[in-house]
């Protein structure tokens, strides 16, 4: 079965599965510049005009494998020599243009972008157009128009432009770290830092787990991922990777979802700190709503420092769909209790760099939280579960209005709205990626069909209740 939605993605997983190779035998960092001549050996090219160009981009590549720039601690980064082959994009017109004696596109121009030749067709000159898209707004023949590159279109904060190489370029006080761009630029030119050396180095000085445990704290999206085995293989995978206990983040949701319908039932109007990316949108472009955020930390940060309160000197790695999160263990506020995230495309690497199949082997037990703490993953499922939280805790004197944002941009809708006391609303659950963390740009696969594995893998669970799975912990 398929592992991977694009070829992007299973180049990116070639680099990081050859990194994690060497990491494992110690032989890191001085054999990393031989990586590239591994994946592309010979002198035939498999993707680009030439070897030595493919091989000069794996070079980059295995560099952000093995931590990336560190002249910036932003986790998305740009592989400039990779991002050169989208067009330049801007304002263009096509052959619609029907060299009309209007030219109502000259006319309101105020750049004096536009000219005509001796057939009246219209032409751009791009080096005075401000791409402010006038032209196309009043072109009666919508002969012109806006081309946006993949990264520009998927990146809803509009930290993406081009520098004077035309080569993308990130705004970092623009970006959520979301990781939209990574997953939609079809050359791959836009990826993650990885921390999966940090990851291997932590496991190799646990000792086998007798210096200090390695917990593995898996993300309910888990359940629509490698499709190709059973999770109970996935948990039995990580654990001989080397990890002692896996945890599941949805037992943390489980705690956030218990304290958040109760703060919001105290404050009265309250948003979602589940989502890193969702939180900083709210830092860089709403902080006078800022207030608002729950104070609670994400399910991921709860669970933690849980472990870390009852097993002092573990270690604990987060293992999920999400880019931010990559941003979110470096908070002093979340920086004690996880000490590294990961995604599900370097698990399928760590996997594989020891050679593991995890097909063949016994299925482990995960069992630790409820259905509401696992549907966290989709959108809707947070609102679902404070919603069941305010029930358990027989708080009836307060009726639970949620707006689900699904996507950053109906995120941005609504916190428009409660600016202007426009929101008919009291809880904003907000999620950056659209369908919620199923559609991480960290996913092996992404689509409807992990919706329902999502709230299947809900229904499975033994503890039916929060409060259930919560009493569990003490």
């Amino acid at each position: 079965m398929r592992k991977f939605d694009t070829k992007v993605q299973y180049l990116k997983y070639k680099v990081l599965r050859e990194v994690a190779r060497e990491a494992w035998a110690g032989r890191l960092p001085q054999t990393a510049i031989d990586i590239p001549m591994t994946i592309v050996p010979g002198k035939t090219p498999t993707m680009r005009c030439c070897v030595y160009k493919e091989r000069a981009i794996l070079t980059e590549r295995v560099k952000i494998a093995m931590g990336g720039r560190t002249d910036s601690d932003n986790v998305i980064q740009v592989i400039d020599i990779a991002c050169d082959e989208c067009p330049v994009g801007g304002y263009e017109v096509t052959n619609a243009c029907r060299g009309c004696l209007a030219h109502r596109c000259e006319d309101v121009c105020r750049f004096g972008a536009i000219s005509f030749d001796e057939h009246h067709v219209a032409h751009i000159d791009k080096t005075k157009c401000k791409e402010c898209g006038a032209c196309s707004k009043v072109c009666p023949y919508t002969a012109i128009v806006g081309r946006k590159r993949p990264c520009q279109n998927a990146c809803k904060v509009k930290a993406i432009s081009m520098n004077e190489d035309k080569a993308a370029t990130i705004d970092e006080e623009k970006c959520i770290a979301c990781g939209a761009c990574v997953y939609q630029c079809p050359f791959g030119a836009i990826t993650d830092k990885s921390y999966i050396v940090n990851v291997i180095d932590m496991i190799k000085g646990s000792n086998n787990n007798q210096k200090y445990k390695m917990y593995a704290v898996v993300a309910p999206s888990i359940s629509s991922q490698f499709t190709y085995a059973k999770l109970g293989q996935v948990v039995t995978g990580l654990k001989e990777l080397g990890f002692h206990t896996v945890v599941e983040a949805a037992l943390g949701a489980d705690m956030v979802a218990q304290a958040e319908s109760r703060e919001l039932a105290e404050k009265g109007f309250l948003t979602s700190s589940c989502c890193p990316a969702f939180v900083n949108y709210i830092q860089k472009n709403f902080p006078d709503l800022l207030p608002y955020v729950s104070h609670n930390l994400s399910p991921m940060a709860t669970i933690a420092k849980y472990i870390k309160d009852t097993m002092p000197g573990a270690r604990v790695v987060f293992v999920g769909p999400c880019t931010a999160k990559k941003m979110e263990v470096q908070l002093d506020t979340v920086k004690p209790y996880v000490d590294a995230a990961m995604t599900f495309e370097e698990l399928q690497a760590l996997f594989d760099s020891r050679d593991l199949d995890i097909t063949t082997l016994e299925e482990g037990v995960l069992d630790n939280a409820s259905y509401f703490g696992r549907i966290f993953a989709r959108s809707g499922g947070l609102s679902d579960a404070v919603a069941q939280g305010l029930k358990e805790q027989g708080i009836t004197d307060f009726e639970l209005k949620a707006c689900s944002c699904d996507g950053i941009e109906a995120c941005r809708t609504a916190l428009l709205q409660k600016r202007k006391n426009l929101l008919n609303a009291n809880f904003i659950e907000g999620m950056a990626c659209v369908g919620g963390c199923i559609g991480g740009a960290g996913c092996l696969t992404h689509g409807e069909k992990s919706k329902a594995d999502v709230d299947k893998y809900g229904r499975q669970a033994l503890e039916k209740t929060i409060t259930d799975a919560i009493s569990m912990l003490k």
